[in-house]
């Protein structure tokens, strides 16, 4: 499995960005779908994930905030990031689960919220 992100950027506090991530490769393995980001300094955290049943996943900080979705063939994931906040400053990374489960990662691209 091969993952392509793009979109991100720099934006204002408040206002809003989204990022995708093209599968390519084995994608008919893919369990779970998602984005996971690392601020400087810090760990790499959740974000958001859904499963090929349709099951989404947020973590908490983001909830209300970001929806992640697929298109029908899911083969491309989307986070819409709303209200955004210099916390949500980072790094975003695609990631795949397959059912073994494997993790598949995708090159990360920036996320800048000013103040």
């Amino acid at each position: 499995v091969q993952l392509q992100a793009s979109g991100g950027g720099l934006v204002q506090a408040g206002g809003s960005l989204s990022v995708s991530c093209a599968a390519s490769g084995s994608t008919f393995s893919i369990n779970v779908i998602g984005w996971y980001r690392q601020a400087p300094g810090k760990r790499r955290e959740l974000v958001a994930t859904i499963s090929s049943g349709g099951r989404t996943n947020y973590a908490d900080s983001v909830k209300g905030r970001f929806t992640i979705s697929r298109d029908n063939a899911g083969n491309t994931v989307y986070l819409q990031m709303n209200s955004l906040k210099p916390e949500d400053t980072a790094i975003y990374y695609c990631n795949a689960k397959d059912w073994t489960p494997k993790n598949y990662w995708g090159q990360g691209t920036q996320v800048t919220v000013s103040s």
